[in-house]
């Protein structure tokens, strides 16, 4: 059965992670995607540990399923073969800052001229208009300044930014939905367009609840820990091992909370009657409810709430979490043969489709190892011819 996006040809001028992130979600589903590398170095997080056998496992886990051509785009002949090249594709994708692709000779205008139907998708920190538009943006300046570090961390004096890189996954992410949403567009109109994707518009949009409460309250929260700012309990409890995490998220779950844990007065109490009364009187329930889970593991408790119908899971560490049985279950974890290092082990991707899921993915790419072969084949010369173009240092 053939994969979603068989067919569709992409052109891919990202690099670090926003832009491989998206573009490899487009290669989960199916999409030819060729990257446009440096010569020698490649993508800059080639250089990222940690390391297998001096290969980036940071490259790996956003890279694979590509293929790699490594030109030297002073050189004239190598411009010539990307411009014949894009003329074939349906897709471009760049994270360069705004102007760069331009000064490239590549921008939306160039090449749209040339083909009509090409869907170009800009990934950027700020956007490609407004006052910052020029900036150099970072996940860790993006999550500090669109305010998501405010409501991060455990109290309004510590705020911490999210564990993983949320602002260039998250823009990847809207990034191919753009690039499929443009592909459906195209098929009524016959021709492509520009998507203009930002980080700092991806976070903003991922704020939710916290950007509308302040827009339209003028109270912005803060950082609360693991507490949840409207629902409660909702939050992480001590037992006798560690901490667990329970979501009793209205009155029926906590009286339910409240007998499994074995203190069924709990909620008969006139303080924790209500969620708001709960919210009110946090401090006091939250001991209430330490007191009560410090008497088992952690183990225990999930299985106690588990059949009490009662949401709640442990903190898991990351070794933990990959053991869960549901990995398994769901094929989460997949292996991809690499040729430099063999097997490395990564997350598959999670759109699974009831027709044209792939089964098993290819490697990512060393730098520019199909470089000869597309040269060949998009300007219709031969290997010997196509190596030369590979291996002019003329214009270094």
């Amino acid at each position: 059965m053939s994969l979603a996006l068989e067919g569709i040809r992409v052109v891919d001028f990202t690099r670090f992670l926003a832009g491989p992130y998206c573009t490899m979600m487009l290669a989960d589903l199916g999409a030819e995607v060729i990257k446009i590398e440096r010569p020698g170095s490649g993508d800059d997080s080639r250089a990222y540990g940690p390391f297998l056998e001096n290969e980036s496992l940071y490259f790996i886990s956003v890279n694979r399923g590509k293929k790699s051509i490594s030109l030297n785009l002073k050189n004239p002949e190598a411009r010539k073969f990307v411009l014949d090249l894009i003329d074939t594709a349906d897709i471009v994708v760049e994270n360069f800052k705004p102007g760069v692709m331009d000064r490239l000779g590549f921008s939306y205008q160039t090449l749209s001229k040339r083909n009509p139907r090409l869907i170009y998708c800009s990934c950027s920190g700020y956007g490609q208009t407004g006052p910052c538009a020029a900036m150099p943006a970072y996940d860790l300046i993006i999550q500090g300044i669109t305010g998501m570090m405010s409501i991060t961390g455990p109290d309004p004096e510590h705020p911490s930014k999210v564990g993983m890189s949320v602002a260039d996954i998250d823009t990847g992410m809207f990034a191919a939905l753009g690039c499929i949403a443009a592909l459906y567009q195209r098929e009524k109109t016959g021709h492509g367009q520009q998507i203009d994707i930002a980080l700092f518009d991806v976070l903003m949009a991922i704020l939710e609840n916290a950007a509308t409460r302040t827009l339209n309250t003028g109270k912005p929260p803060t950082a609360i820990g693991n507490r949840h700012v409207t629902i409660c309990p909702f939050a992480s409890i001590r037992a006798s091992d560690g901490f667990f995490n329970i979501a009793a998220g209205n009155d029926t779950l906590f009286a339910k909370l409240a007998a499994a844990l074995e203190d069924p007065d709990m909620a008969a109490d006139p303080r924790f009657l209500t969620n708001d009364s709960r919210l009110q009187h946090w401090p006091d329930l939250e001991a209430r409810l330490n007191a009560a889970a410090s008497k088992k593991t952690i183990a225990e408790w999930c299985e106690i709430l588990d059949k009490a119908g009662v949401p709640a899971g442990p903190l898991n560490h990351m070794d933990q979490a990959l053991n869960h049985p549901q990995i398994q279950a769901r094929n989460i974890v997949t292996t991809i043969h690499h040729p430099e290092v063999g097997d490395v082990k990564c997350i598959a991707s999670p759109v699974h489709l009831s027709e044209g899921t792939r089964e098993s993915y290819e490697s990512s790419p060393t730098v520019g190892e199909d470089s000869v072969d597309y040269i060949a084949e998009i300007l219709g010369c031969t290997i010997e011819e196509a190596q030369r173009i590979v291996d002019n240092k003329e214009f270094e």
